[in-house]
């Protein structure tokens, strides 16, 4: 028995939102997705606070998220909705 259905592991990435790193400690992932960053995460971004008439920006941090996904995908030399044609 050959197998016809070859799923595809899809790795989605994505950041939180930038927020001043010593509030950054709690800040967690979307439902479904896993923290790869750990304490503050990563000071790669700004954040902007509006006094006034004026918008300042400051340094800040955020986290990585990574969520593993499954697509399902037919073997070579398969197709169609359940894989059968040769």
């Amino acid at each position: 028995q050959m197998k016809k259905q070859c799923d595809q592991k899809l790795l989605i990435r994505m950041k939180t939102e930038c927020v001043p790193c010593s509030l950054n400690l709690g800040t967690q992932c979307p439902a479904g997705y896993t923290k790869i960053t750990n304490g503050t995460g990563i000071p790669d971004c700004r954040y902007y606070l509006e006094i006034k008439t004026h918008t300042l920006s400051f340094p800040g941090c955020r986290h990585h998220c990574v969520k593993e996904f499954e697509q399902p995908e037919c073997c070579q030399g398969h197709w169609g909705p359940d894989c059968m044609g040769e």
